[in-house]
Parts: structure tokens; sequence; C-alpha cells
């Protein structure tokens, strides 16, 4: 099944406002990247396994990358079960610039083309004035520098195929002065300019380039042991991530990816440069949020914020999303311990 492309400089505004091209613009297509091929990094979970399993849902040829081959490998077979087999999984480290030019070129070796990137492997380093030349290092080329090499790589491909589209998975962190996240933030920032730069940049080449920032969405990487747990600790750890959202709750990935397909989509062909808020409404309500939000981790986690950063993330110094993390469960059962975050709610 093929799609009409809508982007093409030489229409007319005459043709713009045809009722034909109306009608056909209001006519959804449920596969709308069929025949397509996307890189998705760092998708074997959370955030990047969502979009790249709705990608495949729509039509799409899908290459995820990670760092585990084990984890890709269960990934691939769980995506089969569901019947998502067009995807392709490649293992390495996003800090190697090898591996950011193999991705592209195997991609394009294996489906013959290369339509969209979603860059969204990202090292989760919490540093501040403890933070080493190496935390710098690996924290700035596997963040900033590794979504630059990926750009640089595609793009020869994209412009093959007359364009092309890039999602930047970034971060509310890039917006917000937080405690203790000199390195994540900085980088998640950087990344907000990277997407802004390359978008004026490849303009010409027909390239749409955006930004999408979560607020706390609920993956392994944010919740450990909790995505395989019950559902009702799952619900109260949504609930006790409710304070400073508008919607009174944490994200999910699908939700996240629902935006990032748009984004990629012949939907969005006037959009680029942009940041797009994913974050229940966090950044919208100010430092009422930030208040709010603060408080709830102070509450929950306790005096010792750096340990207690989302439920003990200090221990993800050397994670990917899309790697298991190394949790210790007393890291999670707190949140159920303190009544004054959770038990008062449920009342």
């Amino acid at each position: 099944m093929e799609t009409t492309s809508f982007i093409n400089r030489d229409l007319n505004y005459d043709e713009l406002i045809t009722k034909e091209y109306i009608s056909r613009r209001r006519n959804f297509v449920p596969h709308r990247f069929d025949g397509k091929v996307a890189i998705v990094t760092g998708g074997s979970a959370g955030i990047g396994r969502a979009i790249a399993e709705e990608l495949m849902k729509e039509g799409c040829r899908v290459t995820i990358t990670g760092r585990n081959p084990q984890t890709g490998a269960e990934t691939v077979a769980e995506m089969a079960k569901e019947g998502l087999t067009e995807v392709m999984y490649l293992a390495g480290d996003m800090m190697s610039e090898e591996f950011c030019r193999e991705i592209a070129e195997k991609t394009y070796e294996k489906w013959g083309r290369i339509d969209y990137l979603v860059n969204n492997a990202f090292l989760f380093i919490m540093k501040g004035l403890d933070a080493t030349t190496r935390d710098w290092e690996r924290a700035f080329f596997t963040g900033p520098v590794g979504y630059a090499r990926m750009i640089q790589n595609c793009v020869p491909y994209m412009r093959k195929v007359g364009g092309g589209a890039v999602v930047n998975i970034s971060s509310i962190s890039g917006r917000i002065a937080q405690p203790h996240f000199w390195t994540y933030s900085m980088m998640k920032g950087a990344v907000n300019m990277l997407t802004k730069n390359a978008a004026i940049d490849l303009a010409h080449s027909n390239i749409r380039v955006n930004t999408l920032s979560p607020a706390t969405i609920f993956t392994r990487v944010t919740t450990g042991d909790l995505i395989t747990g019950t559902k009702e600790a799952r619900r109260k750890h949504m609930k006790s991530e409710s304070h400073g959202y508008m919607l009174n709750r944490a994200g999910e990935p699908v939700e996240c990816a629902s935006v990032a397909l748009f984004l990629l989509s012949d939907d969005a062909t006037y959009v680029t440069g942009s940041d797009y808020l994913v974050d229940g409404g966090l950044i919208a309500l100010g430092n009422q949020g930030a208040v709010d939000k603060a408080r709830r981790d102070m509450e929950v986690y306790g005096l010792d914020y750096r340990k207690s950063i989302i439920l003990g993330r200090n221990s993800f110094e050397d994670l990917h999303d899309g790697d298991e993390p190394r949790h210790h469960k007393d890291d999670i059962e707190v949140v159920y311990k303190n009544p004054a975050s959770v038990d008062n709610e449920e009342k």
C-alpha cells in the first residue's frame, strides 16, 4: 500500500488549498509508514521499544540498537510473538564512532533505504560537583555527540529517498534546574540545541528534525522491578509520581511513541526545529510543579537526594535506555512505606 508524501517544494499555494488536497489529507491512513525504514537507538525497552513497535504496526521496517546482545535477542523474539517481525537488532556502544556508522550502513544493506531516525539511547549519569572527566566524556559522547553522529551517518541515505525525519529524545531536564543533574541536564540541553541547528542545516534536504521531551515515564529505567510487578504495585507507583503533573500521573512509553510517530509522519510536514513536551503538564505548571515534585521526592526518598533520584537512579551510571537496570529492591519498596506520599493519597 503506497502513501502519498505531501512534502513537495514545487507545490504552489493554489494546489495547497484545493478540495482534492484537503480531502486527501483528512483521510487517515492507518499504515502511514508502509515501505519505510527507521532506526531507533536504545530500542529494546522503554520509550525506544514502544516507538519501534508502533512504527512496525504501521508498516515500517525498523533497526533497533542496544548494548546487550541477549536483551536484543529476547526483545526481537517477544516482538515476533506479536507479529512484529520486520526488525533487526544491532548491539554496540553509542560512544563508538564506528558503531554509529555501522548502524546506518547495515540498515541500508538490509532494507535498501533509511527514512527515519529516532535518537533515543542515552547514558543516565547523575553527577554534580563530583563529576569526573570520565563522567563528562561518557555523558557527552553517548548523548549529544552520539545523536549528532547518527544524524551525520543517516543523512546521506535519507537524501537518496528525497528526505526524511529525525526525532531526538530529550527530557524536561534539558529545560529546568534539578539538584545534582549537571551531567544529565547539560547533555539534554545540548540535544535541544542540536535539534535546532540540524533542522536549519537539513531543511534544504527535506529532512525535518524535532525533539521529544518526556517527564517521568513508566519504564524499567525509572522503576526497575516494578515494571514486571503486580498491577497494584504499578498503580501505586504511578500515583506516587503524580505530584507536579496536571494529569496527576506518570506517563506510559506508548504516549511518547504516539507523539514521535506524529513527528516522523507526513502529518507533521510543516514541523521542524521544535521541542514537543510529553510531560503531563509539568513544565506548564512552572515553579509550582517543580516545588510539588521536589517535595514529593524528599518525602518518598528521604534527605539523601542524590541517592534517591528516581528510585536510586545513581546506580544507572552504566545504563543505556534499553538495558536492564541494576536495582536493589530496597530502593523501590520505600515508595510503599511512606504514608505521606502514598497511603494518604489512596484515601
